[in-house]
């Protein structure tokens, strides 16, 4: 089994930041896409930020040029620097990980178990 645990949530005030840290650990032989997703209240989970193994990023276009995501693979790490918070980024986030824990096998998804991050205006 793969465990993703999560950190760095919390209460900003618009225009802040917040860094949030997920290190993903237990059975694993290689890790490749890592990133965050969200969910606000009464909305869908929506990707935020991923980047995969290679160095590629996706961001969603409402972070891009204030979020910053960031892997730390010896150690099977992410990170999302985010700045110039606004209310709107007020949600639960979520780290996302794919996984593959055997030579041989399949790569499955996991989840981290959200932290909030609440922007006040």
């Amino acid at each position: 089994q793969v465990q993703l645990v999560e950190s760095g949530g919390g209460l900003v005030q618009a225009g802040g930041s917040l860094r949030l840290s997920c290190a993903a650990s237990g059975t694993i032989f290689r890790v490749d896409a890592m990133g965050w997703y969200r969910q606000a209240p009464g909305k869908q989970r929506e990707l935020v930020a991923v980047k995969t193994t290679d160095g590629s990023t996706n961001y969603a276009d409402s972070v891009k040029g204030r979020f910053t995501i960031a892997r730390d693979n010896a150690n099977n790490t992410v990170y999302l620097q985010m700045d110039s918070l606004k209310p709107e980024d007020t949600a639960v986030y979520y780290c996302n990980a794919i996984v593959l824990s055997r030579p041989g096998g399949v790569f499955l998804r996991y989840w981290g178990q959200g932290t909030q991050v609440t922007v006040s205006s």
